[in-house]
């Protein structure tokens, strides 16, 4: 499926005494890069959520492998897995700059309407966007 990798530098503010990125920041980086996947394949959080549409996450799994550091430049390799259905998933892979793996982890988003808090199928626009782009 589609493969996005975006990059972001660890600031200060985010890691602990000993310069290392704290543990719970990385949902943040899985949500940085799946946000920047959607916008990649033309669908924005904003644009969905304008439509009455939420992704609220289901599911988060993290193994962490090696710490990000202080001033770090990692990637966020965010690929999404499927053509979605009511749910999205998306396996992440973060690199240093010397290419070393650091964390790989594991999403499931379910789409949801914001006036009736439901489950809802993917907009048929989205998947069709997925599937024009799809790199498999």
């Amino acid at each position: 499926m589609f493969l996005n990798t975006t990059q972001i530098r660890i600031r200060y503010s985010e890691t602990d005494q000993m310069g290392y990125c704290y543990y719970g920041n990385y949902a943040q980086f899985f949500e940085i890069g799946r946000v920047e996947t959607l916008r990649a394949l033309g669908v924005s959080y904003r644009s969905l959520e304008e439509r009455g549409i939420m992704l609220p996450v289901l599911e988060l799994n993290v193994k962490y492998h090696k710490a990000a550091k202080y001033d770090d430049l990692i990637s966020i390799q965010t690929k999404l897995l499927k053509i979605p259905s009511a749910k999205i998933e998306f396996e992440y892979q973060i690199f240093n700059e010397e290419n070393e793996l650091l964390t790989t982890a594991y999403t499931k988003l379910v789409f949801i309407s914001s006036k009736t808090m439901k489950p809802i199928q993917a907009p048929e626009d989205v998947i069709k966007k997925i599937k024009e782009l799809d790199q498999d």
